[in-house]
């Protein structure tokens, strides 16, 4: 807490406790021990009448409390209670006993001393003139000179309705926070009727967790630095043992921090204090922010949770985030400087954040706004990305393509995320990703032409990089898997991609699987199945076949980013997310079974046309467990099968292993690598395309 000792305990709470039974336990009224603050009255400063009339009144607006301090008449020792002062006009003041007031109490044994006014930094000394004291109040009549003394360090600030856990090896005790300051707090707790405070030490660190309700406002390992009470009941104050907070693992490459001008401010309701509370940032990345506070000031502890904070830019835009202060330190006389990162942010808002702070760096880059749709489509067939093949595929549902991209150019669901490089009204590079499953991400749509000598391949690249290298982390982004299917021939994703893979070594952190790819007809519908052969949902049993033969078989990430055997936990499923937003997506696995035994996994995934322009998320995935046992004229009745919830002439069918086609002679047209990353190990991408490329993150 505060570095004075004279003054730290004058406004102590004597608020009713509840013991287990339910039943109230109130305390008697606190010693005051601390006569030097009386003592030091002569290098006080002074306050005028008028201006403790004005903090009176203030604190009776603000339903706050005086200290009334009594000394024993016959006893060397005093007392402090604590009354609610009734409006003041300037020569009295009346002032209520408190609820906690003892009324067994001898008022005739005390005589008046003072009135003590503990604004959480320095204590008001009034030798007022008793009028009036009874068990109801006290009535005093105000001299013309008060004193300001005890003056401390950092500002302390009163606290309600925060929950404590202290935890130390086997001894647990609960209760609450009474006070608090940026370097530590004070609690009333407690020990759970299995413990004893015989079991506390107050040498060793404690674990604390500060919450209201479900919410965690603080947990951390702090130390004793005083203890109050007996057996049952104590007053504890605790200092957290970390100044600097270790979030996450150490990056080598961190996104890029920018000064904005105007600086953007921070303000939010203090979680302990409930006041709000506003801070300039000094600088700001997609992670988090640094700010000064002054020092007399701070009200940021390091391990605090701030559930609702704002992050406002001039009034004119404002993000809500959840953030954490990871680190306090003195910067400067009288500052200290805090950082807080930020916890967790709704996709939309962490793509304004990271467009302002791209667009600080790169002007002509830009991140999910809204885009010229002639242009982009210009673009599509400029670039070839849309070639003849691809055209013939998409042309007689046109239409559809259209209205499914200009949903998500314009109105930019929280599904899908495109980043574009232009200039002037031309896009020079695009590359966009939609979220495909449940915990995965799909990268897709990346096309390029040249301007200015500069590679914009390579920038929107890195801008998708920049932005998923904080974005991760985010719980809102529901993103483990970073995905992204591309031709082996083609050389620069292969490069870029795949390089990195072959450069990992660790298929759980990066992964490439080669399939297949066919645009099946529903001409090539043929008999039913026989008797022998079963299609159906998959069962858990068969989702296991299908890993164990996987693992075997490639031991990549497929099988983790589908997600097929893992159960949502989210209160929004994808296909209800997507369905609420105007869009289709959703995929089911059939096992296709000889005499019982698991042959082959058909995965139908189905979204809306174009949300993948070569339609690799509305088309149909075939596993083959079993390549030996698995005939192409079963396998393509049962595709047949399940073409019926496309209600097109032509689906994309994708095989793996790609080795089977060939044995089995199957037409095909192509194979695509499906690439997919471990987003844990994004960091090392980071670092792989900054060496081989050149390319800075910085």
């Amino acid at each position: 807490m505060g570095e004075d000792g004279s003054a730290r305990d004058l406004s102590k709470k004597i608020a009713p406790i509840k013991r287990f039974s339910g039943r109230e336990h109130r305390l008697p009224p606190w010693l005051f021990q601390h006569r030097d603050l009386i003592h030091a009255l002569e290098n006080a400063g002074t306050i005028s009448k008028e201006e403790l009339s004005n903090t009176l009144n203030y604190l009776h607006f603000m339903d706050g409390y005086t200290l009334v301090h009594l000394g024993h008449r016959r006893f060397e020792e005093s007392i402090i209670i604590r009354a609610y002062p009734e409006p003041c006009l300037g020569e009295k003041l009346t002032s209520r006993w408190s609820e906690e007031y003892p009324e067994e109490l001898d008022l005739e044994s005390y005589q008046f001393m003072h009135l003590i006014i503990d604004d959480g930094q320095s204590m008001i000394i009034v030798p007022g003139i008793l009028e009036e004291m009874d068990k109801k109040g006290i009535s005093v009549r105000l001299p013309d000179t008060s004193y300001a003394t005890g003056q401390r360090k950092t500002r302390r600030y009163t606290c309600q309705d925060i929950a404590v856990d202290l935890i130390q090896d086997g001894f647990i005790a609960k209760g609450q926070l009474l006070d608090f300051n940026s370097n530590g707090f004070k609690i009333k707790v407690r020990p759970e009727p299995y413990c004893s405070f015989h079991w506390f030490n107050p040498d060793s660190p404690v674990t604390v967790a500060l919450r209201q309700g479900d919410k965690i406002l603080f947990s951390g390992t702090c130390r004793c630095v005083r203890q109050r009470g007996g057996h049952q009941l104590r007053e504890i104050v605790l200092m957290p043992t970390q100044q600097r907070i270790d979030l996450f693992k150490k990056r080598l490459i961190r996104n890029p921090r920018q000064r904005l001008t105007p600086s953007p401010t921070i303000i939010f309701n203090h979680p302990f204090l409930s006041k709000q509370i506003q801070r300039e940032i000094l600088n700001i990345s997609t992670s988090g922010f640094s700010l000064y506070e002054k020092a007399d000031e701070s009200v940021l502890m390091p391990g605090m949770i701030i559930p609702d904070l704002t992050i406002d830019f001039a009034g004119a835009l404002r993000m809500g985030c959840t953030a954490q202060v990871i680190y306090r330190s003195e910067d400067k006389e009288n500052h200290v400087r805090c950082g807080l990162s930020i916890l967790d942010m709704d996709i939309t808002t962490y793509s304004q954040l990271t467009h302002l702070i791209s667009n600080a760096i790169e002007p002509n880059t830009y991140i999910s706004s809204r885009v010229d749709m002639d242009a982009l489509w210009e673009f599509f067939f400029d670039t070839g990305f849309i070639y003849p093949m691809k055209y013939r595929l998409i042309q007689s549902h046109r239409e559809d393509f259209k209205e499914t991209y200009r949903k998500l150019y314009q109105e930019s669901p929280e599904i899908a995320r495109h980043f574009t490089y232009q200039k002037n009204g031309h896009i020079y590079g695009h590359i966009s990703m939609v979220r495909a499953y449940e915990r995965a991400w799909m990268i897709h749509h990346h096309a390029a032409k040249a301007i200015d000598n500069k590679r914009s391949g390579f920038i929107v690249l890195k801008q998708i990089m920049h932005y998923l290298n904080d974005l991760y982390r985010l719980p809102s982004a529901k993103m483990d898997y970073v995905m992204c299917y591309f031709r082996p021939e083609n050389r620069f994703p292969n490069s870029v991609f795949g390089g990195f893979t072959r450069y990992l070594k660790n298929p759980r952190g990066c992964s490439m699987d080669l399939f297949s790819y066919l645009s099946y007809t529903s001409l090539s519908i043929g008999a039913p199945l026989s008797r022998e052969w079963s299609l159906e949902e998959c069962s858990s049993m068969d989702l296991w076949d299908l890993n164990r033969f996987y693992r075997y078989y490639s031991g990549g990430l497929l099988l983790d980013a589908l997600g097929l055997d893992q159960e949502v936990f989210d209160d929004e499923p994808l296909e209800a997310l997507y369905a609420r937003l105007g869009f289709v997506r959703k995929w089911k696995a059939y096992s296709l079974k000889h005499k019982g035994g698991l042959n082959a996994v058909l995965i139908v995934n189905q979204s809306d046309l174009g949300l993948n322009l070569s339609e690799l998320l509305n088309g149909i995935k075939v596993l083959v467990t079993n390549p030996d046992d698995m005939p192409w004229s079963v396998l393509s009745v049962a595709i047949a099968e399940l073409m019926a919830v496309y209600h097109k002439d032509r689906v994309p069918v994708m095989f793996y292993p790609a080795e089977y086609v060939k044995a089995h002679k199957v037409p095909h047209d192509k194979h695509y690598q499906l690439w997919i990353l471990n987003v844990q190990h994004g960091n090392e991408y980071i670092e792989y395309m900054q060496r081989k490329f050149r390319i800075s993150y910085q």
